[in-house]
């Protein structure tokens, strides 16, 4: 059964051009993950200092699985915290073409 997590990525002060070459691959990644729904949410703060990720996964193993899966993981250091629950728009309003 899956449960829900969010990962808290604090980001590199001065991103050296390793980092930059390597966004296009993360949002890749990230995308597919948020398509398979594996990945809810994410959310970068406007200083682009913090990285905030909505995840669910069976296990804080297998949060930690994806995590290794991202590009620029080597440039972040992630806190991941188990959540009760996750609450969204989507969740509670869904699209309906009635």
């Amino acid at each position: 059964m899956n449960r829900a997590f969010m990962i808290e990525f604090d980001l590199p002060e001065a991103p050296d051009e390793e980092f930059f070459s390597l966004i296009p691959r993360q949002r890749y990644v990230i995308n597919n993950l948020m398509a398979e729904g594996v990945i809810k949410s994410y959310s970068l703060a406007i200083d682009r200092s913090r990285l905030w990720v909505i995840a669910q996964a069976e296990s804080e193993f297998a949060v930690m699985e994806i995590i290794a899966d991202m590009p620029l993981s080597p440039y972040m250091t992630p806190v991941v915290s188990e959540l009760m629950f996750h609450n969204s728009y989507e969740a509670v309003m869904p699209f309906s073409l009635n």
